[in-house]
């Protein structure tokens, strides 16, 4: 597999990788979002956002950014956890944006922040170079029907995006529960040459399977009710933690 062009990226911009199901917003979801986007919202800009600006005193602090955050349960218990280091997510869906803001204004945290818009768009123009420590990326759509596959969001150009977005020796942390898609992601990952494991055991040639690349689930990750459901009817859980080059 060889590496895109930006023309490719450019191509592939038309394909979107989710669909937008707003769902049921609860009375609850619809006031965090009246009173916590002011406090942790970030409007969508194409240009860079300054971090000094967005994260003030902690400006410093190293900086995680999730994609597709769900319902941002993952987000919050490392933001809580971690309260050294910042957080951005990108999610599309209210539901769960309102959600999030709900848990943050509870715990009345300062180290998050929240972005309401498509994750390519905000990569691309509002993500600077070198800017980030890790990137998380936790049960994305896996688009199961081989027609769809195009629209999975783990491909060779989206390596090649995020990896212009990290520090050297930045980190990003890919987990499926959808095993085809572990073989996916697999793929795109040993094939890439922007990306290294950091998983020391694992071989380096192309048809490794996703058993021989993954790692065990970090701490790093928290294990949502979600997964814990899926562990109780016999799912497998996939995580690919690779390190920049």
């Amino acid at each position: 597999m060889t590496e895109p062009t930006d023309g490719v990226i450019a191509n592939r911009r038309s394909i979107r990788s989710f669909i937008i199901r707003e769902g049921r917003m609860t009375r609850g979801q619809e006031r965090a979002l009246e009173t916590g986007w002011p406090k942790f919202g970030l409007e969508y800009q194409n240009t860079p956002m300054d971090v000094d600006t967005v994260f003030e005193a902690s400006a410093d602090h190293p900086l995680t950014l999730e994609i597709g955050f769900g319902d941002g349960e993952a987000l919050f218990e490392l933001a809580k956890r971690f309260s050294d280091q910042n957080f951005v997510g990108i999610e599309v869906h209210r539901p769960g944006v309102g959600h999030l803001l709900m848990r943050l204004l509870e715990a009345e945290l300062s180290n998050a922040r929240v972005i309401k818009h498509d994750a390519m768009d905000v990569l691309e123009n509002m993500i600077g170079d070198g800017q980030l420590d890790r990137i998380n990326l936790y049960f994305p759509d896996p688009w199961p029907k081989k027609r769809h596959h195009k629209r999975r969001i783990v491909q060779p150009d989206f390596l090649k995006l995020l990896s212009s977005r990290l520090k050297q020796n930045g980190l990003i942390h890919f987990a499926t529960d959808w095993h085809p898609y572990a073989e996916h992601m697999c793929a795109v990952l040993q094939q890439s040459s922007y990306f290294a494991n950091t998983r020391e055991d694992a071989p380096a040639h192309p048809d490794a399977t996703p058993d021989e690349v993954c790692v065990p689930r970090p701490d790093s990750r928290p294990l949502t009710k979600f997964e814990k459901r899926g562990h109780r009817k016999g799912h497998g859980v996939w995580d690919f933690v690779f390190i920049k080059r």
